[in-house]
């Protein structure tokens, strides 16, 4: 890596306020012994962004709308190998994470790590609410238990790669990037480390939620996804096991009654029985061909 040609890829959505200071802190950190370039991925921004990130000195490649983060970060993988970067260093826009720490993540890419991550929960957070630790601890767990490797922060902006990894993992979500570059990652046998990094508290409104219950309910509208499609066999057994108990329970209070009284009651009842238990059969199949053909 000390031979290589590092980017500093920054995406951007009005963020007009502080992408000039961060341009300004990544130089600080940088200006000695790296040869880098800053590129800023301007999402559609309706302010400034874009002028102001210019007249910093970084690149600057404009969405002409908003295209959300999955799609701007492979915008920026494109831009980055266009540009022949070797490494790799994402950061967000919005000053929270600290650019004097970058050479941190470096370090750990010399070392011969593939992925280096910026953990928040290893190092110190100034400023988070409970409904966001909760859902990035969440994320995190789930993270761990696909990938069978401890990590703490899975959500986290800030983290280097290797051109290789720019290269062969390719992010195909249109919702998230963080968990997905880290499982793939893994899955292609890449080595992934994390670092502990300061969380600075954010100065002003988020551009991406507008309030903690829509941050939680496309947290876990994305945990859920991220376990089908990483885990469909694990996921999809137990949705059918829930339509099964719930049949086998109704086929056994059906066969007691026919035992004790005779009788099994309402048709209906008998049919349902075999419809829950049918339809439990049809998830664990389709969990099966899922987990065949499974990303």
């Amino acid at each position: 890596m000390k031979n290589s040609k590092i980017i500093i890829s920054i995406p951007a959505y009005n963020e007009e306020r502080t992408i000039g200071a961060v341009i300004r802190e990544i130089d600080d950190a940088l200006k000695k012994g790296h040869d880098y370039q800053i590129l800023v991925v301007d999402d559609g921004s309706t302010d400034s962004t874009a002028a102001v990130a210019k007249k910093a000195g970084a690149i600057v490649f404009s969405h002409q709308t908003n295209q959300g983060l999955a799609e701007t970060f492979r915008t920026e993988l494109q831009k980055c190998l266009e540009l022949n970067a070797g490494v790799i260093v994402h950061i967000d826009a919005d000053r929270q994470y600290v650019a004097k720490e970058i050479p941190k993540l470096l370090r750990k890419i010399d070392e011969g790590y593939d992925l280096v991550l910026g953990s928040r929960f290893k190092g110190k957070i100034e400023s988070m609410s409970l409904i966001k630790r909760i859902g990035n601890m969440a994320f995190s767990k789930l993270v761990s238990n696909i990938t069978r490797v401890m990590i703490s922060d899975a959500q986290t902006g800030f983290r280097a790669f290797t051109k290789d990894v720019a290269e062969k993992v390719k992010v195909m979500s249109t919702h998230t990037y963080t968990q997905e570059q880290i499982i793939r990652a893994v899955r292609q046998k890449f080595r992934i480390a994390e670092v502990p990094i300061y969380f600075r508290k954010r100065r002003d409104k988020s551009r991406l939620m507008s309030s903690p219950f829509e941050y939680a309910l496309k947290a876990w509208i994305n945990l859920v996804r991220i376990y089908r499609d990483y885990e469909p066999l694990k996921f999809f057994s137990y949705i059918g096991l829930v339509f099964f108990l719930t049949g086998f329970a109704l086929g056994t209070w059906i066969l007691y009654s026919l035992l004790t009284t005779g009788t099994v009651g309402a048709l209906p009842r008998v049919m349902l029985t075999v419809l829950l238990i049918s339809v439990a059969v049809q998830i664990w199949l389709f969990g099966l061909l899922a987990d065949m053909f499974r990303k």
